[in-house]
């Protein structure tokens, strides 16, 4: 079994771990609490088109399809981005490394983000004209466009998915680099423009925090919200807020009982607050669950044992139920991570336990968070495992019915709002919170509306001739 510790510093990307296997004597059996659970593996990686399966999350396109990236594999053995479909017809879109001396970029950790303009957007955390990790654009056709190459003063290694921002403009963070070389927020334009947030490390003993490797959420409140793995009080990581200009804000350092070296993003949740994982800590010092108010209030929800999993490196969804779901590296009945459910409570289930099928080929260590589709599915990645032992994509489906989420999440009245959703053709009305909108039915993926005067916050509704869909979460309408 080989593939990168997520425990080594950025930029080590082709350093192998052998990983030893955590033996549970007991573990929570799908089959038995949740009879509903179906597990499938709908893609296995080969090498050629991929191997280990991004970090971060996939993200389901205008197009109906969803893209990730893988950190290794592909022609050059060096990361590639693909695309699939629903129901697993696989197409590899880029291999990197394909220029001299990797310009194009190299070892693609995070996810993907896709823009106004319907490219898709991330990065490599090396490679690019000075080895330190590149901004690249890539269309759905696999044109790639390298947008901005790290030289280790702007920023280094970024590990993190980008995120699009109300603002238009892409926002994220890079592990290392900076004027202390400690990581770095960073804004980029569409076409490649680049400024500096913030510098981590700036005060002394890096109590504003050091090494961020999550991805940035932007709150309801318009400001930024993210983790660093280290740094902080007692350089055990930190979560903070920072405005777009750049005024940043310590929420929490970490003391190692109530967690330890966040890798995950945090989610804002409908009741308004952020949850969040931690890789270590806890009362067994295997991960935990936590959330965390705007204000700094911080809750320990769960502290994981090993049975129900261990080493947290993904971040949670909230799904349609309001149930929250992740994935663990580890733990589980056989060591080999699980996907799991926890209740607004905290109170946790193991839905699946990965290496039950014979030499794993239903996949093993699970990098990578969820995503629900708007079938109602929950798609996700596990870095190794499968028939080549290259990676896996699966669902698990939990009976969740469909639903319509936007793009953006929020915008002022008269913005172009895109619908994604499931068998949409035909649709007859489109609402925000009860207004009427103008549409445009796209394709069966999609439609195009425009924010209607008079829309107040509150769920997008999406009528068709055979079912009325509601938004996952509230549309936000900004003043």
């Amino acid at each position: 079994m080989r593939f990168p510790s997520p425990a080594a510093e950025p930029g080590l990307s082709k350093t192998l771990l052998t990983l030893f296997l955590f033996c549970a004597a007991t573990a929570i059996s799908s089959a038995s609490t949740v009879p509903t659970t179906t597990y499938t593996t709908l893609i296995n990686f080969n090498g050629t088109d991929g191997g280990l399966p991004e970090y971060d999350y996939l993200v389901q396109a205008f197009d109906g399809n969803i893209y990730g990236t893988t950190q290794l594999g592909g022609i050059n053995n060096s990361g590639a981005v693909y695309k699939f479909t629903p129901s697993g017809t696989l197409t590899s879109l880029y291999s990197f490394c394909a220029q001299a001396n990797c310009a194009d970029g190299a070892d693609p950790v995070a996810g993907l983000v896709e823009g106004s303009d319907a490219a898709y957007y991330g990065t490599t955390q090396i490679g690019g004209a000075s080895g330190d990790g590149t901004v690249f654009k890539i269309t759905s056709t696999g044109t790639l466009t390298t947008l901005h190459s790290f030289g280790g003063s702007d920023g280094a290694n970024p590990l993190s998915n980008l995120i699009l921002a109300t603002d238009g403009n892409f926002y994220g963070t890079t592990a290392n680099g900076g004027t202390i070389s400690d990581g770095t927020i960073f804004k980029i334009t569409s076409a490649g423009t680049l400024t500096t947030i913030y510098n981590f490390c700036t005060l002394a003993n890096c109590a504003d925090g050091s090494s961020p490797v999550a991805s940035l959420l932007q709150g309801t409140d318009g400001n930024f919200y993210g983790v660093t793995r280290t740094g902080g009080a007692n350089n055990d990581g930190s979560v903070f807020k920072v405005t777009p200009a750049g005024v940043l804000t310590t929420l929490h350092s970490f003391a190692g009982t109530d967690g330890l070296n966040p890798y995950a993003r945090l989610i804002q949740a409908t009741d308004g607050s952020f949850y969040g994982t931690t890789a270590n800590g806890g009362a067994n010092s295997l991960g935990t669950v936590f959330k965390i108010t705007t204000t700094g209030t911080f809750t320990l929800l769960h502290s994981f044992s090993g049975t129900d999993g261990l080493d947290v490196y993904a971040g949670l969804i909230q799904a349609t139920d309001g149930n929250f779901y992740g994935t663990t590296f580890g733990g589980g009945t056989n060591g080999n991570g699980t996907v799991y459910e926890m209740t607004p409570a905290g109170v946790v289930t193991t839905l699946y336990s990965f290496c039950i099928q014979l030499n794993c080929t239903d996949g093993d260590y699970p990098y990578a968070g969820l995503v629900q589709n708007t079938n109602g599915v929950l798609y996700g990645a596990a870095a190794a495992g499968g028939t080549s032992d290259d990676g896996v994509i699966f669902t698990l489906s939990l009976g969740l019915g469909p639903f319509v989420k936007t793009q953006p999440l929020a915008g002022k009245v008269g913005t172009h709002v895109t619908i994604l959703g499931t068998n949409l053709t035909g649709a007859t009305s489109v609402t925000f919170n009860g207004t009427a909108a103008t549409f445009n039915v796209v394709s069966k993926s999609a439609i195009t509306a425009t924010v209607p005067t008079g829309a107040t916050t509150g769920k997008v509704v999406v009528t068709t001739p055979k079912r009325t869909l509601h938004s996952n979460v509230a549309f936000r309408v900004m003043p």
